[in-house]
């Protein structure tokens, strides 16, 4: 029975040491690939690094395309909606001072046009009047003349009276 026990510690001794030195063997292999790798990345980190960099401007570039197209179609958004917000404002501010009888622009031009033919109507027949009364005056001066003679014969006439 001792000699079982001795035969399954030694078999265990065994085992353990199988496997300690497996493990053993496994840590030296993974230090050898961390110096490999780190070996490597020394040798190619520039290239590494450099190609990292490529990559990043080319993501960048991506990035500020898209980012710029959103920016316009936002910008033309707003403006639409600006553009509408002030149309409303427009027609209520309109309404406003219609209810209030302020006449709008229409109403001033028209009117300003209105006066101007009115203006031009006076002036033509003002233009008119004046020609008119022109050859008037020179009718009226003989009949001026006559007005002193007619005065003389009516003094001559209370006169023989």
């Amino acid at each position: 029975m001792v000699k079982k026990l001795v035969v399954k510690k030694l078999k265990a001794i065994s085992e353990d040491s199988q496997l300690s030195a497996t493990i053993r063997e496994s840590a030296q292999q993974i230090w050898l690939a961390g110096l490999g790798a780190f070996a490597k990345a020394q040798r190619e980190g520039n290239k590494v690094f450099d190609a990292l960099v490529h990559q990043g401007e080319s993501i960048q570039q991506q990035t500020r395309k898209i980012a710029e197209g959103k920016v316009t179609e936002m910008a033309a958004k707003a403006t639409g909606t600006w553009d509408k917000l002030e149309q409303v404002f427009e027609n209520r501010v309109a309404r406003a001072l219609h209810s209030l009888g302020v006449p709008t622009r229409a109403d001033v031009a028209a009117l300003t046009k209105r006066v101007a033919e009115l203006k031009a109507a006076v002036d033509k027949l003002n233009s008119g009047a004046s020609k008119a009364a022109k050859p008037k005056s020179s009718v009226a001066k003989p009949a001026r003349k006559a007005a002193p003679k007619a005065a003389a014969a009516k003094a001559a006439l209370k006169a023989e009276a």
